[in-house]
């Protein structure tokens, strides 16, 4: 299995009396991740048990110190795997943080607006959020040739570890095929036990297809014949759920610059991909360029992640259609960059170096990306 770069923040972070969760899409590997975690402090110090074992879940739902007490008797460590299964799981885990000197606890969770919701608010001032997303180019320890030779394949197929542990390219798809069946929605149905799932598939399809370009809401409800506010509501619960995420207009109130609406990709090319039934090789596609521009993004703010670093990741454009991929606002400084299949370079606009002269500029293309990403 691919080492994680996250392991290391978790264990250094399992400390007595806090809580970590581990947040991430389902089939990222944040159950193997705990297990390998597990092995390392030694099976008899851990209690690891399932969020969705309604057993488990009777227990931590009794909200009875006594009980939680006998429970853990015996061991220094909590792993709960699917925490936000649990009800009142945030208000069971405040108890034992505060009652059982010595206790380290570890949860995952599939979902972010569960989890946030049931654990956060009590845990406040005694928890720590991290995030595990499908591998990472950094993660894979490749050399420049190894880089290389599959940079396309990870173009159309992605990188959640199953799709990518797979040996042939039928196994790759039937990988996609099972993720996108079996676990892509499933935190997202179960919100207000919601079951249409042609509707939340016609709009990601629709977020697939607009890739680096602008979106109407109103379009958007227009075309799946639904209010502008189920739209946005459900974009965001598809964020949430680690499906896309969105970047959100840079602009410092200049006449002639758009922020209205964000611009939204996927965590994974792959999901991407299967989502419009397209999994052709590079050469024979005509959305290289969207392919390449997910990618590059993607990878750019999975290492934003795991550094913990603090910035601010932006597009940018001119209401004259000048415009940047991406603008990375760190340190008081701004990164400006832009992506291209091709070696063929871009100059950056006159607009953006006009009104941010202190600004960088760089066109990121086959041949140094991965000092970008990694």
């Amino acid at each position: 299995m691919v080492p994680r770069i996250i392991e290391k923040q978790l264990l250094d972070n399992l400390k007595p009396n806090q809580v970590i969760a581990l947040l991430g899409a389902r089939r990222a590997g944040k159950t193997y991740l705990m297990e390998k975690i597990k092995n390392e402090i030694g099976k008899e110090k851990v209690l690891m048990v399932q969020g969705d074992d309604l057993d488990i879940a009777e227990v931590f739902s009794t909200q009875r110190l006594s009980v939680l007490r006998n429970f853990i008797k015996g061991y220094d460590y909590l792993f709960l795997d699917e925490a936000q299964k649990i009800p009142n799981i945030g208000t069971s885990l405040k108890l034992m943080v505060d009652a059982i000197p010595g206790l380290h606890i570890f949860a995952t969770g599939s979902s972010a607006f569960e989890l946030f919701e049931k654990v956060g608010e009590p845990l406040t001032g005694r928890s720590n959020y991290f995030y595990l997303f499908p591998f990472s180019q950094h993660e894979l320890k490749q050399n420049y040739l190894q880089a290389k030779e599959s940079l396309s394949w990870k173009l159309v197929f992605g990188l959640y570890p199953q799709v990518y542990l797979a040996e042939t390219t039928l196994n790759k798809q039937d990988a996609l095929q099972s993720i996108k069946n079996g676990y892509l929605l499933k935190d997202v149905l179960a919100v207000d036990n919601r079951k249409d799932t042609v509707f939340i598939l016609n709009l990601l399809r629709l977020i697939a297809f607009q890739i680096g370009n602008d979106i109407s809401y109103n379009e958007l409800a227009s075309t799946l014949n639904v209010n502008k506010t189920t739209v946005q509501r459900y974009l965001s619960i598809l964020e949430k759920a680690f499906v896309i995420f969105s970047l959100p207009g840079f602009s410092r109130n200049l006449r002639k610059e758009y922020s209205k609406t964000p611009r939204y990709y996927f965590w994974d090319n792959g999901i991407r991909n299967i989502l419009i039934n397209n999994l052709n090789p590079v050469p024979h596609r005509e959305d290289v360029g969207k392919l390449w521009e997910n990618f590059c993004i993607s990878e750019m703010l999975k290492k934003h992640h795991y550094t913990r670093q603090l910035a601010g990741y932006y597009f940018w454009r001119t209401y004259d259609q000048q415009e940047i991929d991406l603008v990375e606002e760190k340190g008081g400084g701004l990164s400006s960059f832009e992506f291209k299949w091709n070696r063929a370079g871009k100059k950056v606009p006159a607009a953006f170096i006009k009104a941010y002269p202190q600004s960088t500029f760089t066109t990121i293309n086959q041949e140094n990306y991965l000092e970008f990403i990694s």
